[in-house]
């Protein structure tokens, strides 16, 4: 295990210089200073990839290292279960599962003590049925608001559950769909709606339900040209984004072959995107005017925002099959993506052009999502190692770390507070 990487070496930009100085000022100030706890009213982190669905906490000052020195409380997680941890105030929510997928629970963690506040079962299955097992039977992330909890099992189960009491408010089991290896698209609030994508390898279609009641908004069939028969290459595991586009409300919905935006209001196609693939899992991020798909097979696209109808050859800006990730979500700071595929080449690239800067071998599988804080970069792999790095232009590595049994969620940030889930825990980071 490697601590903070030596400061004094030489360096040869004068960019990369200043940003060392400042590390070392933000080091030597956090030994001088007592750290406090920050639990914010307005601290939240309520769906797959935080408030902006794009990993960024820019203001959240965390610890540079991540390991057991900076734990400030760690609470054990029963069952298997891959879904991200998300939080409102002093509330975290994640869902869980038998490894068999016989018994689905949501559980509420106590923010400042780490104390289990409810840890409900949900559905209790006789006969789940088949679930890879790099999967698990509590992929999809919840989502949460002021009140509420919604979360979703895939066909098995849709729920909004009352957060002072894990009491069920409504419940959906009524959505066909055979997922084939396990459900892990998750989904998303927007506008008094909840919107999620059913990609199985016989249905494949997005609904939109109203978060109050539960009853169904719309319904819109996926109209794509997968260019098979073949159901296992229509399935897909993407969770949507909702940007605006010249006023216009765009939710972008990701999915095998394609990625369509609809109107959030009437599941009206605005337009369509062609760039192959299955499995789709990675969150659309809009870096201004582009927008950055990648389509589970190894291939980002990177999309010019206008248009519609089918704008793949007007609009493609950029396409890239080099070292692209498949599982783990790109991150973009500034001008520059980055991104960490599933056997650990972890790369640089110019959002402009999709043109790589560099590139680094890193130890281990990834599945889980980078965020980005307070000027650091946190990669986290599959065997519980986390390496966190400066985004510069040449490989910037600030510490190389290991914490718990290997990560396959996403983490949350909130305040000055990393919630991280590990295989079988739940841990509170801070200085």
């Amino acid at each position: 295990m490697l601590g903070l990487l030596d400061y004094d070496r030489e360096i040869h930009s004068t960019y990369q210089l200043r940003a060392f100085m400042l590390i070392r000022i933000l080091i030597l100030t956090s030994t001088l200073c007592l750290a406090t706890r920050l639990l914010a009213d307005d601290s939240t982190w309520p769906e797959f990839r935080g408030p902006s669905g794009d990993g960024i906490a820019a203001d959240a000052d965390l610890p540079i290292a991540i390991d057991k020195s900076v734990v400030d409380w760690r609470t054990a997680i029963h069952g298997k279960g891959w879904s991200s941890p998300v939080v409102w105030k002093n509330q975290i929510w994640l869902t869980t599962a038998t490894e068999d997928g016989k018994r689905m629970s949501v559980m509420c963690i106590d923010r400042a003590s780490g104390k289990i506040v409810h840890d409900k079962v949900l559905i209790e299955n006789e006969e789940p049925s088949f679930c890879h097992p790099m999967n698990s039977y509590a992929s999809p992330t919840p989502a949460i608001k002021d009140g509420y909890v919604y979360v979703h099992f895939g066909a098995y189960l849709t729920a909004c559950l009352e957060t002072t009491n894990a009491d069920v408010i409504w419940q959906r089991r009524d959505f066909e769909c055979d997922h084939f290896r396990g459900p892990a698209s998750s989904p998303i609030l927007y506008d008094g709606k909840m919107f999620v994508a059913f990609d199985g390898i016989d249905v494949q279609y997005v609904v939109a339900l109203d978060a109050q009641t539960g009853e169904t908004v719309w319904r819109q069939k996926r109209r794509i040209d997968y260019g098979t028969d073949v159901g296992d290459q229509m399935k897909a595991y993407g969770t949507a984004e909702v940007i605006n586009v010249n006023g216009q409300d765009q939710l972008v919905y990701p999915s095998a072959a394609a990625t369509i935006a609809y109107d959030p209001q009437t599941g009206g196609e605005i337009w369509t995107v062609y760039h192959g693939g299955m499995n789709a899992s990675a969150r659309p991020i809009l870096a201004g005017s582009t927008l950055l798909l990648t389509n589970g097979q190894g291939v980002m696209v990177a999309v010019r925002m206008g248009g519609e109808g089918n704008i793949t050859d007007s609009n493609v800006v950029w396409s890239s099959n080099k070292s692209v990730a498949k599982r783990s979500s790109p991150i973009v700071v500034d001008e520059f993506i980055f991104m960490v595929t599933d056997d650990g080449i972890l790369t640089c690239r110019e959002l402009a052009t999709g043109e790589i800067v560099w590139r680094k071998r890193l130890s281990g599988t990834f599945a889980a999502s980078p965020v980005y804080a307070k000027g650091r970069l946190y990669f986290f792999n599959m065997d519980g190692e986390i390496l966190t790095l400066l985004p510069l232009r040449s490989y910037s590595p600030l510490a190389e770390t290991a914490l718990g049994d290997g990560f396959m969620a996403s983490p949350a940030v909130v305040g000055n507070q990393m919630i991280l889930r590990s295989k079988s825990m739940l841990y509170c980071i801070e200085k």
